[in-house]
C-alpha cells in the first residue's frame, strides 16, 4: 500500500504564505489595472509679464531717394526692379558741356603755372639786382607781389579744374548702398535740376519692423528686449534695437525700431509687435492641458501623495506660451493631470505614466 506524504508544519506555513503574497499581488495588480491612467505636469513659478500686440510694418533701414547734385539731360537711367551693388550706376548725365570746360581749365592751368614761373625767375633775378642797390625797393616789391598773384591764379585755376572734373564723375549718379530700385522719378532726356530725385534705392537685406506704441508702454520698454514679431499668425523672435525716447504730443505715441532675423518679409509687411504692457512679476503658472474651464468655474485635478486625485478651484491668468498663470492653492511642485481627467471624480485613484510611454504603447515595435 501506497502512503501519502504529508508535507510538516513548517513546509506547510511557507506554502501558505507563498499563496498569500501570489494572492495579494493578484489584488494588487487588479487594482492597478481598474485605476485610471493619466499623464502629469507640475506647476512652477514663472517671471510673466502682460504683452500688448502694436501694430507695425517691415521697413529698410537704408530707404532713399537718390537725387543729382549737378543739372543735366538724363541720357540712362536703371530700370525699375534693378538690383545694384554699392556703387553701381544709377542714371547717366549729358556731361559733353564739362568735358569741354574741363579742357579748357587744362589750359588755363597750364598758362597760369607758366606766368607763375615767369614771376619766380624774375623775382629771383631783382633779388640778386638788389643786393647790388642797382634796384629799387618798390620794385622789388612789384616783383614779389607779381609772383604771388601768379601763384594764387594757379591755385584758383587748379581748384576750377578739380570742380570741372567733380562735375563730370557726378555725372554718373551712383547707388550709395546696395539695393533695389523701386521707383523711378525721372525718364530719359529730361532735364534735372541740382537736387531733383531720379530713384528710390531700397536696401530689402537690411530690414526691420516699426511700430509706434502708446507713451503708457514707455515705462516698461527698454532697447535690448527680446520681443515677438508675428504676420497673419506666425510669430518670430526680434528684438528692440532701438526706442525713440520722443513722443508725439497729438497721438501720443512713441516709435519702437525692432531687429528681426532674417529678410525674407518683403517692405511694407503689415506686422504685429508685442511689447510688455505691465512690469516682469513672478507667477504661479500651470500647464495649459491641466485647466479645466467650464461654465461657471475653472479647476484642476490635482494628484496627492497617495495618487488619488482632488479638484481644485483656481482663477485663470495671463497664457505664457503652454503654460496659463492661476490664483489659487497650489505650490510649486504640485502634480496637476494634463491627460486622462475627462472623466474624473475627486478622490478616485490614478496610476500616473509618462508620455514616452505613453507613445510605446501606441505604436508598439
Amino acid at each position: 500500500m501506497t502512503r501519502t506524504r504529508v508535507p510538516s508544519l513548517p513546509a506547510r506555513a511557507l506554502i501558505a504564505a507563498a499563496a498569500a503574497l501570489a494572492a495579494a499581488i493578484a489584488a494588487a495588480d487588479s487594482g492597478d489595472a481598474k485605476r485610471a491612467v493619466v499623464e502629469v505636469g507640475t506647476v512652477s513659478l514663472k517671471p510673466v509679464a502682460v504683452a500688448s500686440w502694436i501694430p507695425g510694418s517691415i521697413v529698410s533701414r537704408s530707404d532713399a531717394r537718390i537725387a543729382t547734385v549737378i543739372p543735366g539731360r538724363v541720357t540712362w537711367i536703371a530700370e525699375v526692379g534693378a538690383r545694384m551693388h554699392q556703387g553701381d550706376p544709377l542714371a547717366r548725365l549729358d556731361d559733353t558741356v564739362s568735358r569741354l570746360r574741363l579742357e579748357d581749365l587744362r589750359a588755363q592751368v597750364d598758362r597760369a603755372r607758366a606766368q607763375r614761373d615767369v614771376a619766380s625767375s624774375q623775382l629771383e633775378r631783382f633779388n640778386r639786382l638788389a643786393a647790388t642797390k642797382a634796384l629799387s625797393a618798390s620794385q622789388l616789391d612789384d616783383a614779389r607781389a607779381q609772383r604771388d598773384v601768379s601763384a594764387d591764379d594757379v591755385t584758383r585755376a587748379t581748384a576750377q579744374l578739380r570742380q570741372a572734373q567733380y562735375e563730370i564723375d557726378q555725372s554718373v549718379i551712383r547707388a550709395p548702398f546696395p539695393g533695389v530700385v523701386s521707383e523711378r522719378f525721372i525718364q530719359r532726356g529730361e532735364y534735372l535740376q541740382t537736387g531733383a530725385a531720379t530713384v528710390r534705392l531700397v536696401n530689402t537685406e537690411d530690414i526691420e519692423a516699426r511700430a509706434t506704441a502708446s507713451l503708457d508702454l514707455a515705462a516698461n520698454v527698454h532697447a535690448g528686449q527680446a520681443v515677438a514679431v508675428r504676420e497673419r499668425g506666425v510669430e518670430k523672435a526680434g528684438k528692440l534695437r532701438t526706442v525713440v525716447p520722443v513722443g508725439d504730443d497729438r497721438s501720443r505715441q512713441f516709435e519702437v525700431r525692432v531687429s528681426v532675423p532674417s529678410a525674407e518679409w518683403l517692405v511694407g509687411t503689415p506686422v504685429e509687435v508685442s511689447l510688455p504692457s505691465s512690469a516682469a512679476r513672478t507667477a504661479v503658472m500651470v500647464p495649459r492641458d491641466a485647466l479645466v474651464i467650464r461654465q461657471n468655474r475653472s479647476y484642476v485635478l490635482r494628484v496627492t501623495r497617495s495618487d488619488t486625485v482632488e479638484e481644485l478651484d483656481v482663477t485663470p491668468g495671463v497664457g505664457v506660451d503652454d503654460s496659463v498663470e492661476v490664483h489659487g492653492a497650489l505650490s510649486p511642485g504640485d502634480r496637476l493631470v494634463v491627460r486622462g481627467g475627462e472623466r474624473l471624480a475627486a478622490g478616485q485613484a490614478v496610476r500616473i505614466i509618462d508620455p514616452v510611454h505613453r507613445a510605446a504603447q501606441a505604436h508598439p515595435g
